[in-house]
């Protein structure tokens, strides 16, 4: 497929993307025009291809301006979360050796004392009424809209989430310098989800994640709408849906339960019909929630299993789901093996670490050892996940294995507990891990976000404990509960499961 701007010459007045809450139209030609106002921003900063920026921005329309700019001048750029502390966000400042920090005005208080950290001074704030700072807008107003001279290809660096340890920078060196080269993902993952000049994609998770940034990507590659919701909220992403004719959609687990636990009354409100495929991932689907919203929706929920590492991905769509329950698929590129801690690979239906072999290659930037622990001597890549295959090669993952509770010394994986306690109508959200226990070594404990802070007592939990012991072994159920008011969950559905383990730990 062409460059996106192919598109801004053909039909300049088609909308590249929709911010759905201010219903803010960017059209291809402004696209391609303030991106190519961006890539004299950076040769005017002294940027060079190779070099790498930092941005820290909420979904608003100039992030996919400056992620095009970047890409058609050779910018290496990383988004960072916009929930991160400012050590967190210093450190992958400095990792990722940022020239220059692009940031939402509303983020500039935890975004500059991160910057001061890191010993970067160069920042430009989007949205304006942050004093004492440069305005965005006003920085790349009047420049030229014409290509660079040295137009080449730039990438995005996405750190991993950091749930289990420190992020690291995912770098994949682009296979071309010509900006026309196809996504690395258009010619699998694209032309199986049918991405094309008729598709509609509405996309309701931050931009700084890998999948949304991917998929919005590949829409303005081929030519489609992308409606960009600015936060996610679930009755309004119904809405959107039939607003929009909206075709595609990617989503997490837990934008699922928040739309299962609207009202019915709400819920049937929506005319969902030109649905044609809701893609999810990122993390585990409780196979009770998937289930209902197959019930709801149709045969249109396609789940896929991938890493920012890019090492496999494997796909899994409705129908074969029904007949595989809890499975992610079989894979579309990558051979999925199972390995045990001395490298056997393990026959079906036993639970070990998954590996990809035919891995493609990637490193953690400016972390030679940690990508040589990624590899096994093999060239086998993986990411920590434990799971196991089926006879028929249909993956299932069990949870990560930094997570995993060992107690008695039996195994126990806390993903099994917490998709079946989100399913409990008092339960908002929930994390297992294991904390100490000095007869087992380790014990189950949950901690609970309530629906109703009221439901945070005692009485509680021991109804969820009888409740999970008529549907779980007895191991696994937790030994303890505690409640909080909100867990450290990621836009991406992903915990922040380390923070709650580290008060135990310590």
């Amino acid at each position: 497929m062409p460059h996106f701007s192919h598109f801004a010459r053909a039909t300049p007045d088609r909308p590249a993307y929709i911010m759905a809450g201010s219903g803010q139209v960017v059209t291809y030609g402004e696209l391609d025009r303030r991106s190519h106002q961006i890539a004299h921003f950076f040769r005017q900063q002294g940027l060079q291809p190779g070099d790498h920026i930092a941005l820290m921005m909420k979904n608003c329309a100039e992030f996919l301006q400056v992620a095009q700019g970047a890409l058609r001048s050779g910018v290496v750029y990383t988004p960072i979360s916009t929930h991160l502390r400012e050590d967190e966000t210093a450190y992958i400042i400095q990792n990722c050796q940022a020239k220059l920090f692009i940031v939402s005005a509303d983020l500039i208080e935890v975004a500059a004392d991160a910057a001061a950290t890191a010993s970067l001074d160069r920042i430009w704030v989007v949205g304006g009424g942050a004093s004492g700072f440069a305005d965005w807008n006003t920085a790349i107003a009047g420049l030229p809209e014409t290509p660079i001279d040295d137009e080449c290809t730039g990438a995005p660096m996405l750190y991993s989430s950091g749930t289990t340890g420190q992020p690291k920078g995912v770098f994949q060196k682009p296979a071309s310098t010509d900006i026309n080269q196809a996504h690395a993902l258009e010619m699998s993952v694209g032309a199986f989800f049918g991405f094309n000049t008729e598709t509609i994609y509405l996309s309701p998770a931050p931009l700084y994640h890998a999948a949304p940034l991917h998929y919005n990507t590949l829409v303005l590659a081929t030519g489609g709408t992308s409606i960009i919701m600015e936060k996610f909220d679930p009755e309004h992403a119904l809405e959107l849906i039939q607003t929009y004719r909206a075709t595609h959609s990617q989503w997490v687990p837990i934008m699922f339960v928040r739309m299962l636990k609207l009202d019915e009354e709400i819920r049937t409100r929506y005319d969902l019909s030109s649905m044609r495929m809701a893609i999810h991932a990122a993390a585990p689907c409780p196979i009770d929630v998937k289930q209902a919203m197959i019930d709801w929706w149709g045969p249109v929920i396609f789940e896929y299993y991938a890493a920012s590492e890019g090492i496999g991905f494997t796909l899994i769509d409705s129908e074969q789901w029904l007949t595989h329950r809890g499975s992610v698929g079989r894979p579309l590129f990558g051979d999925p093996r199972i390995v045990d801690e001395s490298g056997a690979v393990l026959p079906p239906g036993e639970i070990g670490q998954v590996y990809f072999a035919d891995s493609s290659p990637f490193e953690y930037f400016g972390e030679p050892e940690k990508t040589r622990e990624a590899f096994d001597q093999r060239g086998w890549g993986t990411t920590g996940d434990m799971g196991y295959l089926d006879e028929e090669g249909y993956l299932y993952l069990t949870d990560r294995k930094n997570f995993m509770i060992i107690s008695g010394g039996v195994n126990i994986y806390p993903a099994e507990i917490e998709n079946l306690m989100i399913t409990h109508p008092l339960v908002a959200d929930v994390a297992v891990f294991g904390i100490p226990n000095e007869e087992f070594g380790e014990q189950v404990h949950a901690v609970v976000q309530p629906h109703d802070w009221v439901d945070a007592h005692e009485a509680t939990a021991e109804a969820l404990k009888t409740w999970l012991r008529e549907r779980l072994s007895h191991i696994k159920v937790p030994r303890s509960i505690e409640f909080i008011e909100s867990l450290p969950r990621m836009d991406n559905g992903k915990l922040y499961k380390r923070h709650l383990m580290a008060r135990y730990q310590a």
